[in-house]
């Protein structure tokens, strides 16, 4: 099970640090990406870090503002936003995935619940 945590509303400009922690299993076998969804819209695809050379793919929106990390000791994956836009307003899922990483939805086989991030200008 993915619990993801951290939304919160803030400004534009101001950075925020998201977390997904796997309880009752071990990520460390895992791809895991963050993806984000605005009411009406599709889900879509932010990061992804792969779980054996923890290489990272980010989504053209977000490069450069959104870091993605893995602490496989804690058993959690993070977001770390930086520099927020308005535009980045949605609800912010981790998911995990065997094997090869991906960046298309349907490919993940976890989810977590999720968590609104709000940004104002």
């Amino acid at each position: 099970q993915l619990q993801a945590s951290g939304g919160g509303l803030v400004q534009a400009g101001d950075s925020l640090r998201l977390s997904c922690t796997a309880s009752g299993g071990t990520l460390s076998s895992y791809g895991m990406g963050w993806f984000r969804q605005v009411p009406g819209k599709e889900r879509e695809f932010v990061a992804v870090i792969t779980w054996i050379t923890y290489t990272t793919y980010y989504a053209d929106s977000v490069k450069g503002r959104f870091t993605i990390s893995r602490d496989n000791a804690k058993n959690t994956v993070y977001l770390q936003m930086n520099n927020l836009k308005p535009e980045d307003t949605a609800v912010y899922y981790c998911a995990a995935k065997r094997g090869a990483y991906s960046t298309t939805i349907y490919q993940y086989d976890y989810w977590g619940q999720g968590t609104l991030v709000t940004v104002s200008s």
